[in-house]
């Protein structure tokens, strides 16, 4: 009996985690449309800057900045999305040579390797946000942004997909514990969530 409450626990700690999961996605979702929308924005400004410096002949200053810093935060924003998705580029050369448990121990231990790197990442964005913020660096154009922002969307999107590797990472660490492979999240999404551990690696 005591051995059969010992295996539940992971299990349950697993549905917890999950339900976080979920609840970030929720958040993550909806940053996604900003960065879409940031995209266009970048599109938009990029092109107007063409149309100004070649048509019209008016010298550009802040449409390159700009865009650049909207593309600064439409990449880090929406890195915790992506992670999450297990949307980045992978090679399958290794995977399919191993066995499904070998394979979630090997996506596990990189979820780890990562969340270090990402979490040192994000640490030293919060430092660079901080030291802009309060000493008033400024971009060395002659529009003169704040550097703060960029650092501060960097920053911001470093966080969470910190935060999303982390739960990645307890996830997987419960569910190896608990013997359950994929399928502990089915259980909460009804059958059709992917699998939050799997993927790419």
């Amino acid at each position: 009996m005591s051995g059969a409450v010992a295996s539940a626990e992971p299990v349950a700690h697993s549905r917890v985690l999950r339900r976080l999961d979920a609840l970030l996605q929720g958040v993550s979702r909806l940053l996604m449309v900003v960065c879409m929308l940031a995209l266009v924005g970048a599109a938009l400004v990029l092109s107007y800057s063409v149309f100004a410096r070649h048509v019209l002949k008016l010298a550009t200053d802040w449409q390159d900045e700009a865009a650049v810093f909207m593309l600064v935060g439409a990449t880090f924003v929406s890195g915790a999305h992506v992670q999450h998705l297990r949307g980045h580029i992978g090679i399958e050369a290794i995977t399919t040579l191993l066995s499904p448990r070998v394979n979630r121990v090997r996506r596990w231990i990189v979820d780890v390797l990562t969340l270090l790197f990402c979490g040192f990442f994000a640490w030293k964005s919060w430092t660079l946000f901080g030291e802009a913020y309060v000493d008033g660096q400024t971009s060395s154009s002659t529009w003169g942004p704040p550097l703060s922002i960029p650092y501060g969307l960097m920053a911001f999107g470093m966080t969470l997909l910190t935060v999303q590797l982390l739960l990645q990472v307890a996830i997987g660490a419960c569910e190896m514990r608990g013997g359950t492979g994929a399928g502990a999240g089915h259980d909460t999404d009804g059958g059709n969530a992917p699998d939050r551990t799997g993927g790419h690696a």
